[in-house]
């Protein structure tokens, strides 16, 4: 038999080991870098990851693998096919990021790697791949636990067979000729064969994340705005259901029409907040009151009350606003498909978490127009990256920031700068004394 050479390094256990010892590999244009240019390249303009292995089985040498290689990592989303160290390195480096920013991610490198003129794609891994991946290359699971990642001895026993296979074909030598019932290798083989079929017919389970959105976002806002009036008015306190009549509709409520100056003289508009209607948002219907009212965090999960409700007032008293600190009365909702062209006139300040489909129903549908019309609020956890999408909306959009442990002492200073961040585009905005502009 023709002796085959030294298997390459495999590229997954050399990135865990990277992991474990804070020491990232870096993407290179060339294998062996001699100058800065070259490790000073983006994922798509880079052909290899350069990792600095300090260990005495390489005697320290730095170990360069291409991008392109596949890994041991069997993925669904590449057509259960071995995923691409690309895919597999960006998908790490994307660990602490949304699922909307992940997918950003992954259409912006895609972007640049068909403007470089290369031929490979990032690929999509779907959260349960995701999850099973960075807990892997985190070390929180064994070596051998992962449900996709194909063992080290399975690969070597492929890798012979494949050798193999290739002397074969170029009429090298002879090929032993044995009883397959003899053969270990052959009856691992043939039970592993028979595994896999067996996992092929498994049903893969998942969370509410990947049934309702798949391996890509889906926007439910229409279905939302077709049924939410219905379901909504129904479950408000106070409705009334015994009558035969039908609930109020957010058109007909008195507190978004218009003021009317000849019959009601000295009444002042009341200006409108627009919250996500996103499932992540930290802010929704259920815990913004107590929140921009007593300045305390509550998750909207556990918040007591105003979970039915599509619309909620709460006061403010607003120094430059209000005439003799007399509280401005605001109006809140998350979603403004009844608004009427009037009411637009009135909105301030628009709650975000960064996803642009929140503004599909909006009269200003682009984040750059919405936000020169109303101050954009982006609330996240205190210590977590600022998605970019916000980020590159510039200064029309304001940042807080919560804690996320059990100490809500510090809320109070976060509700306080978002307030003078509206009062002052109020200001901005032409909103005197008289609370008109």
């Amino acid at each position: 038999m023709a002796t085959t050479d030294t298997p390459p390094p495999d590229a997954l256990s050399l990135l865990r080991s990277s992991i474990a010892a804070n020491t990232l590999p870096i993407p290179s244009t060339a294998e062996e870098p001699s100058t800065q240019a070259d490790t000073d390249a983006s994922l798509a303009t880079a052909s290899y990851l350069i990792f600095n292995s300090q260990s005495s089985q390489n005697g320290g040498q730095h170990i360069a693998i291409p991008l392109t290689q596949p890994t041991r990592f069997i993925s669904t989303a590449a057509g259960n096919k071995p995923l691409d160290l690309r895919s597999v390195y960006f998908c790490y480096l994307s660990r602490d990021t949304s699922v909307g920013a992940y997918l950003a991610g992954i259409q912006a490198l895609n972007n640049e790697l068909k403007a470089a003129e290369k031929e490979e794609t990032v690929t999509n891994l779907v959260f349960g791949e995701k999850l099973d991946l960075l807990s892997w290359l985190a070390g929180e699971v064994g070596e051998e636990e992962s449900e996709f990642i194909r063992s080290l001895d399975a690969n070597k026993q492929t890798r012979a067979e494949a050798d193999a296979a290739a002397a074969t074909a170029e009429g090298g030598e002879d090929v032993e000729m044995r009883d397959a019932g003899l053969s270990d290798a052959a009856a691992a083989k043939a039970e592993q064969e028979r595994l896999r079929d067996i996992y092929a017919a498994e049903r893969k389970m998942g969370d509410r994340n990947t049934v309702l959105r798949g391996v890509k976002m889906q926007d439910f806002s229409d279905v939302r705005k077709k049924y939410s009036m219905l379901f909504f008015a129904k479950s408000r306190p106070g409705a009334n259901n015994t009558t035969g009549q039908p609930a109020p509709t957010l058109t007909n409520n008195p507190a978004l029409r218009p003021p009317v100056k000849a019959a009601q003289p000295g009444r002042r508009p009341e200006p409108i907040i627009l919250l996500s209607p996103s499932a992540s948002s930290l802010l929704r219907m259920p815990n913004i009151k107590s929140f921009l009212e007593e300045g305390i965090y509550t998750p909207p999960e556990s918040a007591g009350g105003g979970t039915g409700a599509n619309i909620l007032h709460l006061t403010r008293t607003l120094p430059s606003i209000s005439p003799n600190g007399k509280p401005t009365r605001f109006i809140l909702v998350d979603d403004p498909s009844s608004f009427r062209p009037d009411y637009w006139d009135r909105l301030v300040a628009v709650f975000t978490t960064g996803q642009t489909w929140q503004f599909k129903n909006y009269k200003w549908q682009q984040p750059a127009e919405l936000f020169s019309h109303a101050l954009g609020v982006y609330v996240g956890w205190k210590g977590e990256v600022v998605p970019d999408t916000v980020k590159g909306w510039g200064r029309g959009v304001m940042v807080a920031q919560i804690d996320k442990g059990s100490q809500r002492w510090r809320d109070r200073e976060v509700v306080e700068d978002v307030w003078r961040g509206i009062e002052g585009r109020m200001r901005a905005m032409g909103w005197g004394k008289d609370g008109q502009r």
